[in-house]
């Protein structure tokens, strides 16, 4: 069933609605033209050593010469926590997600053109030209996503796009009325220059620590490749086991009882999952920080493999399990298959 567009959604799908297909054809090519076009604007201030810094997301900001705020492509892509896609085309992937059918009624006309017409400009410093948006399409980003959630209308491996959505909206919103405080009071011109920066960085910081990627990609790739399978690129699913691999290779050789002690404060439920990542209960301080060294160095080892068996007499020299046999054995489901010399 089509879901209907709601708020700022139905004027744009109203106003395409009643133009003729003539043109929707000129409104199209004068987007393409103004997306490819040449001409160029100029940054007066801002620079990639100085992002917008949110948690661990930099996101490159700059001011034109007409005092528009702009955020880079991939700033932007980076910061609503999509992947860039392996064309690394910035404006095609954020088009192609917010034309999914699960979000594209709820995206309004004024977003639509946006995204149709990046800015392109360049540096204060020179250098080749880039592309932007103006700064207040995250906040439009982040209206028609919630509203997809809110309808329902989300597919599954686009929800953590949604927390994160939810997650800015709220750091923004916290910020902007500190920024109106201070500008009422005149607070601004003594407060320190990176000040708002570093209030919503602490509030996101801490509210952002479930989603955080913890695992990058390569340790993955680098499972699939040492198991002697293909990687998938379409989809975000592992084999079930790759559970398993993954508390012995990992979790296990972190410090004694680490696993045994996540598994009580984080058990299943009658689905036979765990609400929680493992990672999120680590602590902040010693815990977490601990995983991110040892997943490094598991990664790093895992390049330098040939094979799974390969990989493990490496591992278990250099980070023996405790407590533990150094061998995992185990069966796999029926219906799983794997090409992997033993485990």
């Amino acid at each position: 069933m089509a879901v209907k567009p709601t708020g700022r959604a139905k004027g744009g799908h109203a106003a395409a609605a009643s133009m003729s297909k003539k043109a929707l054809k000129d409104r199209a090519k004068k987007a393409a033209a103004a997306r490819w076009s040449g001409d160029i604007r100029q940054a007066t201030h801002g620079d990639d050593d100085h992002p917008l810094r949110i948690g661990d997301i930099e996101i490159p900001c700059y001011v034109l010469d007409d005092e528009t705020r702009v955020l880079s492509q991939r700033g932007v892509i980076g910061g609503l926590g999509m992947s860039s896609g392996s064309g690394g085309g910035g404006a095609d992937r954020l088009t192609a997600f917010l034309t999914t059918k699960s979000i594209s009624p709820f995206v309004s006309n004024n977003l639509s053109v946006l995204m149709n017409e990046p800015i392109r400009f360049r540096h204060s410093g020179g250098g080749k030209p880039a592309y932007g948006y103006p700064a207040t399409i995250i906040a439009d980003i982040c209206d028609a996503v919630l509203a997809a959630r809110k309808a329902g209308a989300l597919l599954k491996h686009q929800e953590h796009i949604a927390d994160r959505c939810e997650l800015l909206v709220r750091g923004f919103a916290r910020v902007g009325i500190i920024a109106l405080v201070d500008e009422a009071t005149g607070f601004q011109r003594d407060r320190a220059k990176d000040s708002l920066s570093r209030i919503l960085e602490a509030f996101i910081a801490k509210e952002l620590q479930p989603w955080l990627r913890t695992f990058p990609a390569d340790f993955y790739q680098e499972m699939f490749r040492l198991r002697g399978m293909e990687y998938p690129n379409d989809t975000v699913q592992r084999p079930r086991y790759f559970g398993m691999l993954t508390n012995n290779i990992v979790y296990d050789r972190l410090a004694p009882g680490v696993l045994d002690e996540l598994k009580q404060v984080n058990p299943k439920h009658e689905s036979g999952r765990r609400k929680h990542k493992y990672f999120q209960w680590l602590t902040t301080n010693v815990g977490y920080p601990k995983l991110r060294e040892h997943i490094g160095s598991v990664v790093t080892i895992m390049k330098l493999s040939n094979d799974w068996y390969d990989f493990k007499a490496k591992l278990d020299r250099l980070h023996p399990p405790y407590g533990k046999p150094t061998q995992l054995t185990m069966d796999f489901a029926e219906d799983e298959q794997d090409s992997g010399k033993g485990l």
